[in-house]
């Protein structure tokens, strides 16, 4: 992958922004006031177009496996990228490392769905949270395991930091 991208390295050519925060955490936003819920996250490429004034969002893939077309990663990011910046987004792609030369750009999510779509997931997390009742809709996947272990009390709180709580498991 490494060598792909040394060999024809593309958009990571170009200028580039980042999302920046006023303290070291993840850029952030207020989502939903009306229910305290942070959206926040870490863009992997933002493509600066001088030109227009606009960036082309990039998440980079290295596994094998493609995103599901419901996926909500580029969703978010685009909500992220249009509330923590002023610019234009002109594009959004994955970037699939493993087998691919170039970014694979996708349809530009509508954002007021993307937000309906991700407060949904949100509020269920809030209440799986609240109720300390969590399943995964996977049946057990690598993503949830940590926070099943923190459900089931197979976990050591250490603190809450910011908008997050620490747990070693």
């Amino acid at each position: 992958m490494i060598q792909r991208v040394v060999t024809k390295p593309g958009p990571i050519l170009n200028k580039a922004l980042k999302l920046r925060s006023p303290d070291s955490l993840p850029p952030r936003y207020l989502f939903s006031p009306e229910e305290n819920i942070l959206l926040c996250g870490k863009i992997d490429w933002l493509e600066y177009f001088p030109e227009d004034d606009s960036v082309h969002i990039i998440d980079f893939k290295t596994g094998v496996h493609e995103e599901e077309a419901d996926s909500l990663q580029l969703p978010i990011y685009a909500l992220l990228v249009q509330n923590c910046q002023k610019r234009k987004i002109k594009k959004i792609s994955y970037w699939y490392l493993e087998k691919s030369d170039d970014p694979e750009e996708k349809t530009l999510p509508d954002l007021e769905e993307a937000k309906r779509n991700v407060l949904r997931v949100a509020l269920q997390m809030k209440k799986a949270r609240l109720e300390k009742i969590f399943v995964c809709r996977r049946g057990g996947c690598f993503a949830c395991k940590p926070l099943e272990k923190i459900v089931a009390g197979k976990a050591t709180y250490i603190k809450t930091s910011g908008y997050q709580d620490i747990y070693v498991v």
